[in-house]
């Protein structure tokens, strides 16, 4: 129960005592309940709790001093006030007997009205002090539990504990009893590169009491944990240092957080080096290759064949580093679709191979492939599935030196207490991997350290992307290597649906049927002219009556001008929307029967669903393969 904070008790067995002080009390505004024995007094106190007793020494059947001792005693009762009056007891001894007895004061009768109101109002005012105190030690203590920091204080310039927060035991691994014993206890968890530094600090924290510093704490676990100490003094009315504070964080997140962008920041650099690095790397060739496109004299046409060749492999590279970029944001951003059906792996190592070939025949390396006769099926993408082994087929090629020794295996492996799995390794013998470097290196845009004498290749992106692909499929990305020089391994693992027995040889596949390109009629819409103008002489060349425009405004009068029955239209032209375009040829009935072909930069799934909605036929994405052309012009 709350007492009232002006409610007083006036305990006295004389009847006429008793009434002059409570009308003394009353007079001066405060509420006055009234007992004649010890026995009724402590009853009262007990229920209503008043802010202060003023007790007669006297009494008819318990002392007053053992009502104030047992006053003092309860603990819901210890903080009322007690003032102790005597007629009789007005000795030097009695006073101290009083005081001593737990009496806040002791006042000796006769007394005036205004000595017992000055009296009672000083009391009053002190117990609101020792409220006020209370409280503020209560919010310090649940502030001090509840937060993850360790709140100190120690004394000056003694540096004895005189309080630590519970979070100690937490982030130090140690108790604060030992604490208490010995007030360094705390110095013998920091780590000892840096306990000599925090050591030599707490020396002078007498003189110097204020600093802000970060070390290492190794715990009992051995477990080493980052901390930020905060030193500051407490000063006396004097303005003297009579303590220290320190508030200690544990800041390992934030250290960790720093390392991860100090490494993010460091691969980001290096990948955009690369990046020029490897942009640059097939722009050369292509140019010295266009130049020689208008060479003459005698072996003009054989060279010319070459410099063909040569533009062709050079935009096939660049097409697949946008291709791998623009992978990694579609992961990152969640939007890969996977078109799942199920998948035999004899026809995705067939397809990873004819992808990766032309740079293992280029390197001159020999690869052996290693397949067991049933046919074994997994479920996924088929093209992705054959993407991912290419991509480690085509890092074997690369990071092997010329002439190597590259071997595909493709298993069937136990899992104790799960299904069998499927897996597929690629092992080389080429410059291989650090120990300390496996752990990153399916980190994006993370690369491996290699030779002096070799350059870094690649995007650091391979590995990473293959990595996530594998994961949307279930499956997991592992490598292992000896070492520095002694080749690496990496092993693809995929759910396995079944194994069925060995098919036969598959049929050869017929030759393609011939181009039927005679008097076909094109008309080519793009902003880029030079790209437009080479993709208009060579469908010249391949027979086609080929036109083209720059304008998208031009284009309903051109196509009634030159009928054509194919539109190939860039989608990203300046000042329009590509989309809007073809919706306006196919709302055009002159225009309508028209095949709509979109040859764009724009290759997500999200852009061939806008394409197809807005009345494509096809959709290519550029730098678009002459077979692909074709097949989308005939239809």
């Amino acid at each position: 129960m709350n007492s009232h904070p002006t409610q007083i008790l006036n305990v006295d067995d004389n009847d006429g005592a008793r009434y002059a002080k409570t009308r003394i009390l009353q007079s001066a505004g405060f509420e006055v309940l009234e007992a004649a024995n010890g026995t009724d007094a402590l009853e009262i106190v007990r229920k209503t709790l008043p802010a202060l007793v003023l007790l007669d020494v006297k009494l008819p059947d318990i002392n007053g001093i053992e009502v104030c001792r047992r006053i003092k005693a309860e603990s819901d009762s210890s903080t009322v006030l007690v003032l102790q009056t005597s007629a009789a007891l007005t000795g030097r001894a009695d006073k101290i007997r009083g005081l001593e007895g737990g009496a806040d004061n002791y006042l000796a009768a006769p007394i005036e009205a205004d000595e017992l109101i000055a009296n009672v109002n000083a009391l009053l005012r002190m117990r609101q002090i020792q409220v006020d105190l209370r409280d503020s030690e209560e919010r310090f203590r649940q502030l001090t539990d509840n937060i993850d920091d360790v709140f100190w204080m120690f004394s000056v310039p003694a540096r004895e504990v005189v309080y630590v927060s519970p979070a100690y035991a937490t982030v130090w691994g140690r108790s604060a009893e030992a604490l208490g014993q010995r007030p360094d206890d705390w110095l013998a968890a920091v780590h000892q590169d840096d306990r000599a530094r925090m050591a030599a600090r707490w020396e002078r924290v007498a003189f110097e009491a204020h600093y802000d510093d970060e070390f290492r704490i190794a715990g009992a676990d051995g477990q080493v944990r980052w901390v930020r100490d905060r030193v500051f003094p407490v000063r006396d009315a004097r303005g003297q240092v009579v303590r220290v504070a320190r508030v200690t964080s544990d800041i390992t997140g934030r250290r960790e957080m720093e390392a991860l962008l100090r490494a993010a920041d460091s691969n980001k650099n290096q990948f955009l080096a690369t990046l020029a690095h490897e942009l640059r790397n097939p722009l050369s060739p292509i140019r010295n290759a266009a130049a020689l496109l208008g060479a003459i004299g005698d072996g003009a046409a054989e060279r010319q064949a070459h410099a063909r060749d040569v533009i062709t492999r050079q935009v096939d590279h660049l097409a697949h580093l946008v291709d791998d970029l623009l992978d990694v944001a579609r992961i990152s951003e969640g939007k890969i679709v996977l078109r799942n059906e199920e998948v035999e792996i004899k026809g995705v190592i067939a397809q990873a191979i004819e992808t990766a070939a032309p740079l293992i025949t280029a390197r001159g390396h020999r690869l052996s492939v290693e397949q067991p006769d049933e046919q074994i099926w997994v479920s996924g993408d088929p093209v992705r599935l054959a993407q991912s082994v290419g991509n480690l087929l085509h890092n074997a090629a690369k990071f092997t030196p010329t002439g190597g020794e590259i071997h595909l295996a493709v298993r069937i492996t136990a899992v104790e207490g799960g299904p069998a799995r499927a897996c597929i390794s690629v092992r080389d013998n080429g410059i291989g991997i650090a120990q300390d470097n496996l752990p990153r290196i399916f980190g994006m845009f993370t690369q491996v350290e290699v030779p002096p004498d070799r350059a870094p290749e690649g995007l650091g992106i391979g590995l990473s992307l293959v990595s996530h692909l594998l994961e949307l499929h279930g499956g997991h990305l592992s490598a292992t290597s000896p070492g520095i020089g002694l080749g690496s391994t990496f092993t693809v693992d995929l759910p396995l649906l079944h194994v069925s027995a060995g098919a036969g040889n598959v049929a050869a596949s017929s030759p393609a049927p011939e181009a039927q390109s005679a008097g076909m009629r094109v008309l080519l819409v793009d902003d880029n002219v030079d790209a437009m103008e080479m993709m208009g002489f060579l469908l010249a060349e391949m027979g086609y009556e080929a036109h083209t425009t720059a304008d998208a405004n031009e284009i309903e009068a051109l196509a009634a001008r030159h009928d054509p029955q194919v539109i190939v239209l860039d989608i990203g032209l300046p000042g329009v929307d590509g989309y809007q375009v073809a919706r306006r040829i196919k709302s055009n009935p002159q225009l309508a029967h028209i095949r709509l072909v979109a040859h764009t930069g724009y290759g997500s799934p999200e852009d061939r669903r806008r394409a197809h909605e807005a009345g494509f036929d096809a959709h290519l994405v550029k730098p678009a393969e002459l077979s692909d052309l074709e097949a989308a012009l005939r239809g």
